[in-house]
């Protein structure tokens, strides 16, 4: 599904990624841990195309995503990946329901089919009565939910998530742990998480340990 070879990275004289070899398995439920600055969340942005290697190559679902032109890498990141960040990155002007419409909506789906997925997709999550609510009326564990349904509309094959709990309490936390392996079981979704939660890291599939721009393990 997901194959990243001898990826490497930096900024300026500093490197942060020195030969990144990673394969993730589709449906598989990966975790990757380490300090602070071990490089996690450039390799998840280099993944996600969000962010440009060095050197390397990065191959999702049979597609070199370093050969796509900006505008095909743009395309192809709306509709075959979905992001979910620690700080929710909702846009305070929307609603719950606009704000999980937009990539539909930028991805040129009819709107009524986009609002009706949109809908669906808040009802599974135990949000169809905060539709019309705006971030700032939501709390921390309700705006993420929100935000794993925007990274859900347009049916994306990877989810990528970058300490989504960092920024809840326990209970929510433990809420989204449980949604993670749900969505794996129940949409087949294949997800990478960067996390210094040592619960999420121990109910993916695998572990990875990065320490200084590698892979320790």
């Amino acid at each position: 599904m997901i194959q990243a070879e001898q990826i490497t990275k930096s900024f300026g004289n500093l490197q942060v990624l020195k030969g990144i070899q990673l394969d993730v398995n589709a449906g598989e439920v990966v975790s990757i841990v380490g300090a602070s600055g071990a490089g996690k969340t450039t390799l998840l942005q280099i993944i996600g195309t969000l962010s440009k290697q060095d050197q390397g190559t990065v191959t999702i679902n049979g597609i070199r995503t370093d050969q796509l032109t900006s505008n095909k890498v743009a395309q192809f990141r709306n509709q075959h990946i979905g992001f979910v960040f620690q700080f929710h990155q909702l846009l305070p002007e929307f609603n719950a329901l606009e704000n999980v419409c937009i990539p539909g909506f930028i991805a040129n789906r009819p709107r009524k089919e986009v609002e009706d997925k949109a809908r669906e997709l808040l009802e599974f999550l135990g949000l169809l009565n905060r539709l019309d609510h705006k971030p700032s009326e939501l709390s921390g564990g309700e705006q993420q939910r929100v935000a794993v349904a925007r990274s859900l509309i347009n049916d994306p094959e990877v989810i990528l998530a970058d300490e989504p709990s960092g920024n809840l309490d326990t209970e929510n936390k433990q809420e989204l742990h449980k949604l993670f392996i749900t969505l794996r079981d129940q949409f087949q979704k294949t997800l990478i998480i960067v996390t210094h939660d040592r619960e999420l890291a121990g109910m993916a599939d695998r572990i990875i340990t990065m320490k200084d721009g590698r892979i320790e393990s």
